[in-house]
């Protein structure tokens, strides 16, 4: 393990090389990592308040063992102070899920040279990332041309799979890439190979954001794409940083955070406007209008972003996550017309939004857009009195394999509300609200590990 410059609670390799000290490091229960550098490392508690910059009593409160009965430990959440505790405890940013910390890159002359790809197999990261790995040995050098065009290969593969791959797959997947690009950030690189790694990270983060988003781990996926704006910033990738604040502007809309979501689109913009990514701004933004009752906006939204897509070229890979393809805008304006209560409209972009959706032999490619599709003709049924196909559209669109939950429930509550509001006294209305506090309620336990 690399020497680091000191700090008062710089963990101890012994203490680093623990199972338990690196799982609550990867789930970012840092009360859990100072109990445990005390008890192994004889770490005061004293020493981790003077590194992290916090009260020593508080120190104490996050560290207490919660089989005391004295309820559930405080957990350190913001970004800020997420890095503080890794730089005062000297924890290598990789086993956070982190970029390598400033600390790690002034001592990379002296890093040991990367695990043979045995060792990366037996960690869980074949397929892609073991690929790269193979062509960084054939020349004996930390990187090469050929492994970072392999990584970019994996990272393009991953976002295409966005759209119909299991969810625990991408996640795993996204979290393997990740380790093993923070693995070549710590070796020798020249300063063109270093941003072409930070852009790789970044673009992983967007993905690990989305990805943790879907699976309900909201706080997680707030730290990955503060993670993936950080890096936008330090490599000045524009791209990048217009895609966090998508990111953010699609966690607002879920949030029901309207204000919160304009802002995070006019940033947006500001960090870009050349890429496909000001097509899905515009898209938020009518999105917002609508659940804010503006149809003025609505329209000028919808517009401006039609024009934008209308001036890119139809790309190759449509599926491709951080590439809109012109068949989405079916999805955004029927999103946009259901809320403002047109509901032929959101009914045939409802309808087209299926279609486009299945592959020639039946196949789902974009399951996600048609459940929300479902639960869009499943309003528009309700609005006009046929309850059984609204609820038979939305029961449908529930069971639906591949979920991105935040947004799934969102037009969920609203076919809900639809139905309690004009069938409240209906059986089949009470068993579908059963099924939507059901799937709320399998989201409601503890977080996933980061």
């Amino acid at each position: 393990m690399t020497e680091v410059a000191p700090t008062p609670a710089a963990l101890p390799p012994h203490v680093l090389e623990r199972a338990d000290v690196r799982s609550a490091i990867a789930n970012h229960d840092f009360g859990e990592v100072f109990r445990l550098a005390r008890l192994h490392g004889k770490v005061s508690y004293a020493k981790i308040a003077e590194a992290v910059g916090y009260k020593r009593e508080h120190i104490g409160k996050m560290a207490r063992d919660e089989t005391e009965g004295k309820g559930v430990r405080p957990r350190i959440t913001q970004y800020r102070k997420i890095l503080e505790v890794v730089d005062g405890l000297r924890i290598p940013g990789h086993l956070a899920g982190l970029a390598p910390r400033p600390w790690e890159l002034e001592h990379r002359a002296d890093a040991s040279q990367p695990a043979d790809p045995s060792t990366l197999l037996a960690q869980g990261g074949a397929g892609l990332w073991d690929i790269a790995e193979l062509l960084r040995q054939t020349e004996m050098s930390s990187i090469n041309s050929a492994a970072l065009e392999s990584i970019e290969q994996g990272i393009d593969q991953l976002a295409r799979a966005y759209p119909y791959a299991n969810a625990d797959y991408l996640h795993e997947r996204t979290r393997n890439g990740l380790q093993y690009v923070v693995k070549q950030l710590e070796g020798r690189t020249t300063l063109r190979q270093h941003r072409e790694l930070l852009v790789d990270a970044g673009w992983l983060f967007l993905l690990n954001a989305c990805v943790q988003y879907d699976r309900g781990q909201r706080e997680a996926a707030n730290l990955s794409k503060a993670a993936a704006l950080r890096i936008g910033d330090e490599a000045g990738h524009g791209e990048i940083k217009a895609w966090a604040w998508e990111i953010e502007a699609w966690f607002a809309l879920t949030q029901s955070r309207w204000q919160d979501m304009v802002d995070a689109v006019e940033a947006g913009h500001v960090a870009d406007q050349t890429h496909s990514v000001g097509v899905q701004l515009y898209a938020h933004k009518a999105r917002a209008a609508a659940r804010m009752g503006d149809a003025r906006l609505v329209r000028d939204s919808l517009d401006a972003g039609r024009a934008r897509l209308d001036r890119l070229p139809r790309p190759e890979h449509p599926e491709h996550h951080f590439i809109i393809d012109p068949d989405k805008w079916d999805f955004y304006e029927m999103d946009a017309y259901r809320l403002l209560g047109d509901d032929e409209r959101a009914a045939n972009h409802a309808r087209s939004v299926i279609r486009i959706s299945t592959g020639p032999d039946g196949t789902e490619i974009s399951p996600m857009r048609a459940a929300e599709a479902r639960l869009t003709l499943g309003v528009a049924a309700a609005r006009t009195g046929d309850i059984e196909q609204a609820i038979g559209m939305g029961t449908t669109a529930l069971e639906a394999d591949r979920k991105s939950l935040p947004s799934l429930l969102l037009v969920a509550d609203e076919l809900d509300k639809e139905l309690r509001a004009r069938y409240p006294r209906e059986a089949a209305t009470r068993d579908f609200h059963e099924r939507v506090m059901a799937v709320k309620r399998g989201t409601s336990g503890p977080e996933l590990p980061f």
